[in-house]
């Protein structure tokens, strides 16, 4: 495995997670995982189907417990009171709101802005002010009193982004924002990520199946399955080969190629 690379310029290190393992209807999912993310990076998760993935971001902002080792974020446990409104979640399934469902983009983002603390106020500057603020930080200020239904599927992960935003979230963790959007908007909206890394010191770790994306924005990839297997500088991320190797799948042409060799050797001796 390789050494965690560090693109930030503050030190400051957000999340760390020591020795974590978690285990799912009785079998082990995650093992053995070390990992810490600094502020301002931005960090791209991947891995195959089945690797732990979604799981261990579930396990960072406490949905799913841990059966052994420690998770810190800002210094605290997951779903601590102190750390309220600074994790921002976007599940895959977050920009797929039901037909039935309208709601603008603005209404959308204000949510976001919704606590136990002030879930039954309505209105107020601040809280305006923090929408409007989201929603122009994702561009979407041309479509914010728009239907969230008629927006393509770009938008709509912009919005989803931007509800997490209103919310003052420092550490944003994505679930395949890619799935389903266009080779326009994926490239629009890695952007916006990376924007919001280099511009508003936001820390990004985000799953996705396009290696080859993540390998172009992100600042940093880590390769899951079951452990990690390589956490490291896009540069120096592991080819086909390597990544076949690293996940133990022999090739299966080997006997036939040491099959072919050994029969040429035998003809040779022949001659």
């Amino acid at each position: 495995m390789s050494s965690p690379v560090n693109h930030s310029d503050t030190g400051e290190t957000l999340l760390e997670v020591k020795g974590l393992y978690v285990n799912r209807s009785g079998s082990a999912i995650l093992k053995d995982i070390d990992l810490t993310v600094e502020r301002g990076e931005f960090v791209g998760l991947v891995g195959p189907n089945g690797s732990g993935k979604s799981t261990l971001l579930l396990t960072i902002i406490g949905v799913l417990k841990a059966h052994k080792g420690t998770i810190e974020i800002y210094g605290q446990k997951p779903m601590s009171r102190k750390i309220l409104g600074r994790i921002g979640w976007v599940s895959q399934a977050a920009a797929n709101l039901p037909k039935h469902v309208r709601i603008t983009v603005r209404e959308l983002v204000r949510l976001g802005t919704l606590n136990l603390q002030n879930m039954l106020i309505f209105g107020g500057n601040k809280r305006r002010q923090k929408v409007q603020q989201a929603i122009e930080m994702v561009g979407l200020q041309d479509v914010a009193n728009v239907d969230v239904s008629r927006l393509s599927g770009g938008q709509r992960q912009r919005a989803v982004i931007a509800r997490a935003l209103a919310s003052d979230a420092e550490l944003i963790l994505l679930d395949e924002p890619l799935v389903g959007i266009d080779r326009n908007s994926r490239n629009s909206l890695l952007k916006l990520l990376d924007d919001l890394c280099h511009d508003k010191n936001k820390t990004i770790v985000m799953i996705s199946h396009d290696i080859t994306a993540i390998r172009q924005t992100a600042h940093r990839m880590i390769y899951l399955e079951e452990t990690i297997r390589y956490d490291g500088d896009n540069d120096n991320f592991p080819d086909l080969t390597s990544l076949a190797n690293l996940r133990g799948i022999a090739h299966v042409h080997d006997d036939i190629h040491s099959g072919d060799e050994h029969h040429h050797e035998t003809n040779k001796e022949e001659e």
